[in-house]
């Protein structure tokens, strides 16, 4: 209700500057806006060829170089206007769209909240126009040489707006906010030669030759790409798919490895992500979540895309119709293409670069988490010691309350020990309690510079995507401190000579690759040290759904109560329930 008077000032019209800066936040709201907002143009302009330079992470500066049909000279006064465009002449058209932008706003939006200068060039013009812009309006334009395309710089990015600038996240974010919006149009449109350089080094790049699979390649890796299984699906009423989709034994830990677009617009749906997710059903558990790159076309007139200020969302005219188009495409795709796994054999997690370890789920005679890949086998016992604290960790941790000694009863629903207390019952989620204790011990080794390593008989090869190597090559010596032993082997490839012990049993690059998911992720720590820790401590866990015999709950349990900080997983999740004497003698009227 801000439309009402409210008494304390007349009511006015807001200043052209106030009110540009308005708008603008619902189109920029962080440099990977601007990076988005700059490729979509380039898109429309016919390029083949998209640079995108960025200075720290796009905080201090973002520059796009497009070699797209450029912009001719006598209507690049207009470019920062707002809703300028040539892309809509009318509200018909808005029926029918059929590029990136259409709202004429992206220009005029960065000027608003930053300093703009472009360059831009038509093939049968003999030089280039500058144009300078702030304030959202151009400030002075002169003839320059360059190029056929157009180039647009962006620097002191809500410099002007502080409001905004102060909820953008360090460079290293930003910076992979950047590198998810350009992989997903190098997806998109794999004949677009697309690349990213950061603070002058090259962090993707894709070859813009027209096949997809060589797109994946760039942004996962080659062996993920010939890995997976193609999809074509059609129905006849103008709706098909197309992409490529992962073998049920190619998973991940979440679902940002599933790309959807909609006539080569890459948006975001729940509806459509839970199509991809329910045609595994049955053949992936339930916390895992396939690749997929799959491109959904329909007709232009049965989809809305002018339904988000950032266009990542659409309205389908009969949406119930794209969901079972998609499904059943998907789900035909694995059914045939996916072979029955054999009972006894190592299942290959194709584009991890590695062979699991046969059984996914531990055998009980090697203890809660099976063996070492050296094929060493220890008890349960030794294996919870493993995440017990040394002495030398009494003051590492601020001391919080101490737990009693309690006494195990047993365990429900294969997730919680029950134990009994001088005052009461206690529920102990065994995932947070073992993942608490990890924390803590790995935490320690780190400080002592004394991790805990358990070599590999072979080196394993990791190929990573662009992302995950800039992440290693960061982030190295963190790395080492817990545990990770790490040799380059080429562009994007390391060789994995060791693992943290805790991870000796789960599959060395499946851990590696989902530890650098699993850290990108973890925004709640405030350092590297912190994410790679919690994220080790979390797959070197005891999970959820593990009968776990009486002897190792009790060693779980003591192995809390000598915890620094018992009552929290490092994520900040708790431990355990407490239902108080007190309590239960309320509840039975005792009292």
């Amino acid at each position: 209700m801000s439309c009402w008077y409210t008494g304390d000032m007349p009511i006015q019209v807001l200043s052209h500057e106030v009110a540009a800066r308005i708008a603008a936040g619902e189109v920029v709201e962080r440099p990977a806006s601007a990076v988005k907002e700059l490729v979509e143009n380039a898109i429309d302009a016919g390029a083949t060829s998209v640079q995108v330079e960025v200075v720290a992470g796009g905080l201090e500066g973002v520059r796009v170089v497009d070699n797209g049909h450029g912009i001719p000279a006598a209507e690049v006064t207009s470019l920062f206007q707002r809703h300028a465009t040539s892309k809509l002449t009318s509200a018909d058209d808005l029926n029918s769209i059929l590029t990136m932008g259409f709202r004429g706003e992206a220009l005029y939006s960065l000027a608003a909240v930053a300093e703009v200068s472009l360059l831009t060039r038509t093939a049968d013009q003999e030089v280039a126009t500058f144009v300078e812009a702030s304030n959202a309006r151009a400030l002075r334009q002169e003839p320059r040489g360059g190029p056929v395309g157009t180039t647009v710089s962006v620097t002191q990015l809500f410099d002007q707006v502080p409001a905004r600038k102060k909820f953008l996240r360090t460079a290293k974010s930003e910076l992979s906010r950047i590198h998810t919006v350009l992989t997903h149009y190098a997806l998109a449109h794999p004949s677009i030669r697309f690349n990213l350089d950061s603070d002058g080094r090259n962090a993707f790049s894709s070859p813009g030759n027209g096949d997809i699979r060589e797109a994946v390649a760039a942004v996962y890796n080659r062996e993920i790409a010939q890995a997976l299984l193609a999809v074509e699906g059609t129905s006849d009423d103008g709706i098909s798919v197309t992409g490529l989709v992962s073998a049920p034994d190619l998973h991940r830990a979440n679902r940002s490895y599933i790309g959807l677009y909609v006539n080569q617009r890459p948006i975001q749906s729940r509806t459509l992500t839970y199509a991809v997710t329910e045609a595994y059903r049955g053949m992936m558990a339930g916390d895992r979540f396939p690749l997929a790159i799959l491109m959904v076309d329909v007709l232009p007139e049965d989809v809305d895309v002018n339904v988000h200020p950032t266009k990542s969302e659409v309205r389908f005219r009969v949406e119930g119709d794209v969901f079972s188009v998609l499904q059943r495409a998907v789900r035909e795709t694995i059914v045939a293409g996916s072979p029955v796994p054999e009972i006894g054999v190592a299942a290959s997690n194709r584009g991890a670069s590695s062979t699991l370890a046969a059984n996914r789920f531990p055998e009980r005679s090697h203890g809660v988490w099976g063996g070492f890949s050296s094929g060493s086998t220890v008890d349960a016992t030794a294996q919870l010691q493993m995440g017990m604290p040394e002495p030398a960790a009494q003051n590492a941790f601020p001391m919080m309350d101490a737990l009693p000694t309690l006494r195990v009863l047993g365990q429900s629903q294969e997730t919680y020990i029950v134990a009994e207390g001088p005052n009461g019952l206690y529920l102990i989620d065994q995932h947070a309690a073992h993942e608490c204790v990890v924390y803590e011990r790995l935490k320690t080794a780190a400080a002592t510079h004394n991790p805990e390593v358990q070599g590999l008989l072979e080196p394993v090869t990791v190929e990573l995507t662009s992302f995950q190597a800039e992440t290693v090559h960061e982030q190295g010596e963190v790395l080492a401190q817990y545990g990770w032993d790490l040799e380059p082997f080429g562009d994007r490839t390391y060789l994995l000579r060791g693992v943290p012990a805790v991870l000796a049993t789960k599959g060395p690059a499946k851990s590696f690759i989902e530890l650098l998911d699993g850290v990108g992720e973890a925004v709640e720590f405030s350092t590297w040290e912190d994410r790679i820790a919690a994220t080790v401590a979390c797959h070197g866990s005891v999970r959820a759904g593990l009968v776990l015999s009486h002897e190792e709950m009790v060693e779980m349990v003591r192995l809390l109560e000598k915890a620094q900080q018992p009552h929290t997983c490092p994520h900040g999740r708790p431990t355990m329930l407490h239902l108080s004497a007190n309590n239960l003698e309320r509840h039975f009227k005792r009292t």
